[in-house]
C-alpha cells in the first residue's frame, strides 16, 4: 500500500483561555484518506481543537498546516473555501428554511453573481442557481431515501433527530471539503441510528472520497471507524493508534475512570 499524502497537521498547537491551558504542545495528522478519531472525557479540548482548525480560535503557539500551506490567522470562511468542513456537536440548521435550501445556503459563498444581478435574475445568477440546486440534489441523493424526494421541500424542523444530523453532514460536504471534521456525529442517538451513522461515515471515506477527523463518545462508533485513533486529557495528547492500542492504554483508562486499572479483553 503506497504511503498516503499528509493532509491536515499540526505542530505543536498551544491554545490557553485565561490562566486555562485547554490545548497544549499538540502534534497532530491526518493523510489523505484517512478516518482519525479524536476521543477523551469532557473538558479534554476535542471541539477547542475544531475550532482552532476552523479558524474560530487563533493558536497561541504552533502550526495548523492544511494540505502543505499554514492556516493560522484565516478567517473561517477562507479556511473553508480551502477545504475544511465541519458540523456541530449542538445542531446548527436553519431550521425554517426547507431541507433543499439548507444544503443550498453552503454554496453561495462560491458563487460570482453580483446583488444586482440576482435581483434582476440575470442570466449568471440563473445560471449558478440551478447549479447550486444540483449540488444540493446531488449531497442529499448520497443519503438515499432519508433526504430525498419529498424532503427536499420539508422545513428543516419537521426532521427526526437522526435525519438532522445527516443534513448536517450533506451541507457541509455541499462546499466540497478536502477534510470533514465531524463533531460527535452520533451523539443522541439510539443504538440502531448509532450503526447507521457507524455505516455513513464509512461511505463518507469510501463512496464519496472524504477524509475524515471526528469527535466521539461511544467506542463502537470509533472502533467500526477508525484507521487510528488520538486520546487527548486536559489539552494533552496522550495516546495515539489503533483502537485496540489506545483503548487499553493505561493513561487513557485512567483519565476515563478516574484511576488506574488494567483492562482485559
Amino acid at each position: 500500500m503506497s504511503e498516503r499524502a499528509r493532509l491536515l497537521e499540526l505542530r505543536g498547537v498551544d491554545k490557553s483561555f485565561g490562566g486555562l491551558r485547554v490545548i497544549s504542545n499538540l502534534d497532530l495528522h491526518v493523510d489523505e484518506g484517512e478516518i482519525v478519531s479524536v476521543i477523551g472525557p469532557n473538558g479534554a479540548g476535542k471541539t477547542t481543537l475544531f475550532n482552532l482548525i476552523t479558524g474560530l480560535f487563533r493558536p497561541d503557539a504552533g502550526e495548523i498546516i492544511l494540505d502543505g500551506d499554514s492556516i493560522v490567522g484565516l478567517y473561517p470562511h477562507q479556511i473553508t473555501k480551502r477545504g475544511v468542513a465541519r458540523t456541530f456537536q449542538t445542531l446548527r440548521l436553519f431550521l425554517n428554511m426547507t431541507v433543499k435550501e439548507n444544503v443550498m445556503a453552503a454554496q453561495y459563498g462560491r458563487t460570482h453573481s453580483t446583488v444586482f444581478e440576482a435581483m434582476l435574475r440575470l442570466p449568471r445568477a440563473r445560471r449558478e442557481e440551478r447549479e447550486i440546486a444540483r449540488v444540493a440534489e446531488e449531497k442529499l441523493a448520497f443519503f438515499g431515501n432519508r433526504l430525498m424526494g419529498y424532503r427536499w421541500n420539508q422545513p428543516a424542523y419537521s426532521l427526526s433527530y437522526a435525519n438532522r444530523r445527516r443534513l448536517e453532514i450533506a451541507r457541509a460536504m455541499a462546499t466540497e471539503p478536502r477534510i470533514l471534521l465531524l463533531d460527535e456525529p452520533a451523539a443522541g442517538m439510539n443504538p440502531a441510528e448509532t450503526h447507521e451513522i457507524t455505516e455513513l461515515i464509512g461511505k463518507l471515506r469510501e463512496d464519496a472520497g472524504h477524509t475524515i477527523l471526528v469527535i466521539e463518545h461511544d467506542m463502537h462508533v470509533v472502533e467500526g471507524i477508525s484507521d487510528r485513533v488520538v486520546a487527548l486529557d486536559h489539552g494533552v495528547k496522550i495516546a495515539e493508534g489503533t483502537f485496540d492500542a489506545v483503548a487499553t492504554n493505561p493513561r487513557v483508562v485512567e483519565a476515563y475512570l478516574g484511576a488506574s486499572a488494567t483492562v482485559t479483553k
